[in-house]
C-alpha cells in the first residue's frame, strides 16, 4: 500500500492491532482499545465498523494516484519528507499521550517517582524496532515512490494485493507458523498474475516510462511492508496481548508505533528537506493537496478508521476489505489520471485477486 497501513493475512493471522503500538496504561487516541483477539464484540454494531473499514480502503486506494501526481512533481525524497512532516505536525499535540512517563514507586514523602517512556520498553523490543521502522516507512516508501515514477498507479495498486500472501510466507520463514497449502497456491497464482500484468503492459509511456522496473520496485516495497508486519507480530508475541506476558504485560498502543515510524521516516528522507523548504511556495495546487492528503488522509486518517474497524470486526472480515484496495486504486487511477488497464492486464489483475482470495481464505 502506499502507506504504513496495516495489512491483514488470515494465513499469518495478523490483525491491524498487531501492526501498530504502545503501553497498556496509555489511552488509545481513538477512544477505543483494540480488540487483539480478532473477534468482534458481541454487542457491537457491524454497520459502522464496516463503513470505517470501507473508508480506510477508499483512502488507501486514492493514495496511489495522489502519490503519482506528487512524486512526478517533487521527486521521491522531497515528497516523502514533506509527507512525514505533515503527519508529524498532526501527531505532535499528542506526544505526551503517545510517549507517557510511568509511575514506578511512591517515595516515603508520598510523592510519585516517575520514569520516562523508554525505561519501560523491554530491551528486545528496542532491538526489533530498528529493522521494523527501517522496513516501513523508510525502505518501503523509497521503493514505492521511485516505482510511481516508472509505472502506473493502477498497476501498482494491483501489485499491492500481494502483501497478505507475502506476510503469510514471512511468518512461515521467520516465525515458524505453518501455512496451509492454500497459501502456496495463492502465492503461485499471485506471482503469475503480477508477472503477466507487468509483461503485458507493452512499451513505456510518458506517464509510465519503465513499467517493468517500476513494478519490480513496487513488489519490493510490498516485501518491505510484509517484513514490517512480521516484525510487528514478533513484537506483539514478546509483549503478549495485554496480559501478563514475557515482559510483564507490556503492550504497544496502536498510535505510538505510527509516531515512531513517522519520526524515522522524517529522518531517513531528510535529504529532501532543502528542496521542500526552497520550493514549497511554488508548488501547484494539486501537488500541495496531494502532499497534505498523503500525510493526513492516507497515513493518519486511513489508519485511524482501520484501527477502529478492526476492534469491532472479525479478522477474516477485515481481510476481505483489504483486498478491495487494488480495486479502489484502479478506479481512482482512471478517474484522476485517466489510466486504464487493457484487456490482457485486466485478466492478469484477476489472476492476482484469485491468488489473494485463495491464499487468505480459511480452509473449511
Amino acid at each position: 500500500m502506499s502507506d504504513s497501513a496495516p495489512c491483514v493475512s488470515d494465513a499469518a493471522d495478523i490483525t491491524a492491532a498487531d501492526t501498530v503500538p504502545p503501553v497498556d496504561h496509555t489511552p488509545d487516541l481513538s477512544g477505543h482499545a483494540p480488540d487483539l483477539s480478532g473477534h468482534a464484540p458481541a454487542r457491537a454494531s457491524l454497520l459502522l465498523p464496516a463503513l470505517a473499514a470501507l473508508g480506510a480502503v477508499t483512502l488507501w486506494g486514492l493514495s496511489f494516484p495522489a502519490m503519482k501526481v506528487a512524486v512526478q512533481a517533487l521527486g521521491p525524497m522531497p515528497l516523502m519528507w514533506a509527507r512525514m512532516m505533515v503527519a508529524m505536525t498532526l501527531l505532535a499535540p499528542f506526544a505526551t499521550r503517545l510517549f507517557p512517563s510511568r509511575t514506578v514507586a511512591v517515595a516515603p514523602s508520598g510523592t510519585l517517582v516517575r520514569r520516562g517512556f523508554w525505561s519501560g520498553v523491554p530491551r528486545r523490543h528496542k532491538l526489533l524496532l530498528v529493522p521494523t521502522v527501517l522496513l516501513q516507512p523508510c525502505l518501503y516508501f523509497l521503493c514505492e515512490s521511485n516505482a510511481m515514477q516508472l509505472t502506473t498507479a493502477s498497476q501498482a495498486g494491483v501489485i499491492s494485493a500481494s502483501v497478505p500472501l507475502l506476510v503469510g510466507a514471512g511468518a512461515w520463514l521467520f516465525l515458524g507458523e505453518r501455512p496451509s497449502p492454500r497459501l502456496w497456491v495463492g502465492v503461485a497464482f499471485s506471482c503469475t498474475g503480477v508477472a503477466w500484468l507487468t509483461l503485458s503492459g507493452g512499451a513505456g509511456t510518458e506517464a509510465a516510462p519503465d513499467p517493468l522496473l517500476g513494478n519490480i520496485l513496487e513488489l519490493l516495497a510490498m516485501a518491505c511492508a510484509a517484513g514490517n508486519m512480521v516484525l510487528v507480530r514478533r513484537l506483539s508475541a514478546h509483549g503478549g496481548h495485554g496480559g501478563r506476558g514475557e515482559h510483564g504485560g507490556f503492550r504497544w498502543n496502536p498510535w505510538t508505533l505510527t509516531a515512531l515510524q513517522t519520526l524515522a521516516g522524517a529522518l531517513f528522507f531528510a535529504p529532501g528537506a532543502y528542496a521542500v523548504l526552497a520550493g514549497a511556495g511554488q508548488w501547484p495546487a494539486d501537488v500541495v493537496l496531494a502532499v497534505i492528503y498523503l500525510g493526513a488522509g492516507s497515513s493518519l486518517g486511513a489508519f485511524g478508521l482501520f484501527n477502529w474497524a478492526t476492534s469491532h470486526l472479525p479478522a477474516s472480515s477485515v481481510g476481505a476489505f483489504i483486498n478491495l484496495v487494488p480495486v479502489a486504486a484502479v478506479g481512482f487511477g482512471w478517474l484522476w489520471l485517466g489510466e486504464t488497464l487493457n484487456a490482457t492486464q485486466m485478466l492478469a489483475a484477476g489472476v492476482v485477486m484469485v491468488g489473494v482470495a485463495l491464499g487468505t481464505g480459511r480452509s473449511r
